[in-house]
């Protein structure tokens, strides 16, 4: 596997990431208005039903009125002069406020390119070992020898591993001591990668 491909397995995740985040922001988008149709029309549908009422309380205030007048007249004919009826103040509508929910947009971060100039800490793995086998092509078979406790008993035990180590020109040969280190995974084996051939074998 090369880099290239690796890099265009990033952007292809990338894009797919973005598109994503896009399709939800669309979706909240719509919602959002969806909710504000639905308020309006709600809000419309009341205030018609408010000024159907108002309308019919102020058409029996003025029938009651007029009967009331009516009364009057025909009690009184000729002493009480009619006065002017008042038409009811007409009920002032309200506009609509809609309250449009928004959401923050969600940018994609931008990959900073930090050049290496030597001070960042390399957390890597080293370890040294010697050449078991050179057979395949730019890659060795490296044995490390580890010192470790013994978990129970306490004795400090040897333990030997092999460890499959990119070596791009073939410089090592087999009984090499070499210094290898940690690296992304190579192939179905490989995780390291040859440094510095510390020691040639004799």
């Amino acid at each position: 596997m090369s880099d290239v491909t690796n890099n265009e397995d990033v952007v292809e995740e990338t894009v797919a990431v973005e598109a994503v985040e896009e399709a939800v922001v669309e979706a909240v988008v719509e919602a959002v208005v969806e909710e504000a149709v639905v308020e309006a029309v709600v809000e419309a549908v009341v205030e018609e039903v408010v000024a159907e009422a108002v309308a019919e309380e102020v058409a029996a205030e003025a029938v009651a009125e007029e009967a009331a007048a009516e009364v009057v007249e025909a009690a009184a004919p000729a002493v009480v002069e009619e006065a002017p009826v008042a038409a009811p103040a007409p009920v002032e509508k309200k506009p609509a406020t809609y309250l449009i929910k928004t959401y923050p947009v969600v940018e994609a971060a931008e990959v900073a390119v930090v050049e290496d100039d030597g001070t960042r800490d390399n957390s890597r793995k080293v370890r040294e070992g010697i050449v078991v086998s050179d057979k395949m092509d730019r890659t060795l078979v490296v044995a490390v020898n580890e010192r470790v406790a013994h978990p129970k008993y306490g004795k400090t035990v040897q333990r030997t591993k092999k460890l499959y180590v990119h070596d791009e020109n073939n410089d090592a040969k087999k009984g090499d001591r070499v210094r290898v280190q940690e690296t992304r995974p190579l192939s179905k084996l490989k995780r390291w990668r040859l440094t510095e051939v510390v020691e040639r074998a004799r």
